[in-house]
């Protein structure tokens, strides 16, 4: 089965639609977005003009028809407590997304606040907006249909194991993967119909490389959860990394972010998968849609002089977000209000030249690596176990312990 990239408009024919969760005959379509971010500034550039022009790119999508239901998993804020601009935001795209009569499932990620993102939860579902309450050890599918019967839609939540150990105490929950296997496990699956898991976790696969960017949040691997846990489900649609990219099978898939969110994402273009689920059994379609900014981040290089020239300004963007490298032997005076008279969205400047090369050769130089403070690596251990830092008082048992075994 393959993946393609699709033209933004494709499949616009009209589709019969009985309204929100009673869909038409055809073969369900979804549109899976995440890692919005809204709200979220890079390199102090503010992005919600940027957001706000995707999102409309979204809704275009969604009234021409192009799919059945809309999936966003998490990351719908960049912060807990967003600003009242980014607040704002969010509510003028769900409003446009119920107008268009197409159901959304939303869920929240790891920098949300899962009570904010569920506010007014059950007045918006009777708008065809379901908002993924927060955790009470219970998830509700959503419910929706076409011509080969149900689907079963599953809001999973940003999770850390203590909180799964919390409501189901019995089960073996030490590890993330072994807490979202029991979450999974406790779940009314029907096996019979096809099951979609909305999600917001580290997911990795053995013997794949999860590619990840600067703008993400991990401890060290220990948050992964394995991709076996998600087998019973035909289609993974999942947030919290930024590159999209499949995991392991194909139908297990990053949606990636709406935007570029660092300079380590500057190479990739951003979509959204498009989901044709089949009948039981057959693999999903998945296309990309791509999703165009107003404004790249991409990098540009070379001595100062020639990049402010009229011919390099004038051959791209000069409104793109960019990150320059100057290869200037020596540092050139008012670099950066020089290139921002070019430029308006310079966002950094670094020089690559034969100084900058032998500093970063000195500094790449064998030295005695230093050792990592066994407390604060138990700290860390715990947090993302439980979700919240040790008491002075564990942290001094532990300390007791390990100067009790020479460690310290």
């Amino acid at each position: 089965m393959s993946t393609r990239i699709a033209r933004i408009g494709f499949h616009t024919r009209p589709r019969a639609r009985a309204g929100p969760g009673a869909l038409g005959a055809l073969r369900l379509r979804l549109l899976h977005l995440a890692d919005l971010h809204i709200g979220k500034r890079v390199c102090d550039f503010p992005m919600i003009g940027d957001q706000r022009h995707v999102l409309g790119q979204v809704l275009g999508l969604l009234r021409a028809g192009t799919a059945d239901a809309l999936l966003v998993a998490g990351d719908v804020y960049d912060k807990s407590q967003p600003s009242s601009e980014a607040v704002a935001l969010v509510d003028w795209f769900l409003q446009g997304v119920a107008d268009t009569g197409v159901p959304a499932i939303v869920i929240p990620g790891n920098h949300d606040s899962a009570e904010r993102v569920a506010y007014a939860g059950g007045l918006l579902s009777r708008q065809g907006i379901h908002m993924a309450p927060a955790f009470d050890g219970r998830i509700e599918p959503v419910m929706l249909a076409d011509e080969h019967g149900p689907v079963a839609v599953w809001p999973i939540p940003f999770l850390h194991p203590a909180q799964i150990r919390h409501f189901l105490p019995d089960a073996k929950a030490d590890t993330y993967t072994d807490a979202f296997r029991a979450l999974v496990a406790s779940l009314p699956l029907d096996a019979s119909v096809r099951n979609v898991a909305v999600a917001h976790q580290f997911v990795t696969a053995a013997g794949v490389t999860v590619e990840r960017s600067d703008s993400e949040v991990s401890v060290g691997g220990l948050d992964n959860v394995d991709a076996s846990v998600f087998d019973p489900f035909d289609y993974v649609a999942l947030g919290h990394i930024h590159r999209a990219q499949r995991v392991g099978r194909d139908c297990v898939r990053y949606a990636g972010s709406l935007l570029k969110y660092s300079l380590s994402e500057a190479d990739y273009d951003k979509s959204a998968p498009l989901v044709t689920l089949g009948p039981k059994g057959e693999e999903p379609g998945i296309e990309l849609v791509p999703l165009t900014p107003p404004h790249d981040l991409r990098r540009i290089r070379g001595p100062l002089a020639k990049l402010v020239s009229a011919d390099v300004v004038s051959a791209a963007d000069a409104q793109d977000y960019l990150h320059v490298i100057l290869t200037d032997q020596d540092p050139q005076v008012n670099a950066m209000a020089r290139l921002r008279d070019a430029y308006p969205n310079v966002m950094s400047i670094e020089y690559d030249n034969a100084r900058t090369r032998a500093a970063g050769a000195q500094a790449d130089a064998p030295a005695d690596e230093p050792r990592e403070d066994p407390l604060q690596l138990f700290s860390q251990f715990y947090e993302v176990q439980n979700g919240t830092a040790p008491t002075e008082r564990q942290l001094a048992i532990v300390e007791e312990e390990l100067e009790g075994i020479g460690v310290m």
